[in-house]
């Protein structure tokens, strides 16, 4: 798992999020994404290269999702690929997160 931090503008921070994110990594994910707590109050995690995550992975999104509403921010999600969707699916967090189609629609929505 990899995941760097992009600007797409002076109030939303891009997320990019590689390989899988699961039991074995959830902890660091949660960690290196509080790193970025204090560079903006928006987030968008683009899933394109999110190849699966587990329920310890969405519960670490979740975590994510608590810190930033905490902040006053907000975070969503963008870029689903199918298994990563399907969890969503199953589990209904599509209720929770609001969820795009790619990274442009879900910055262009905090405007």
């Amino acid at each position: 798992m990899k995941i760097t931090l992009e600007k797409a503008n002076d109030q939303v921070g891009v997320v990019k999020i590689e390989g899988r994110i699961d039991s074995s990594n959830n902890s660091k994910f949660k960690n290196e994404f509080t790193q970025f707590l204090g560079d903006f109050k928006n987030f968008v995690f683009d899933c394109s290269e999110m190849e699966f995550i587990d329920s310890s992975g969405l519960g670490a999104i979740l975590s994510c999702l608590k810190s930033v509403t905490k902040a006053k921010g907000d975070l969503y999600i963008a870029s689903l690929q199918s298994k990563p969707r399907m969890l969503f699916e199953i589990t209904r967090a599509y209720k929770i997160f609001d969820v795009y189609d790619n990274v442009d629609a879900a910055v262009t929505s905090f405007e």
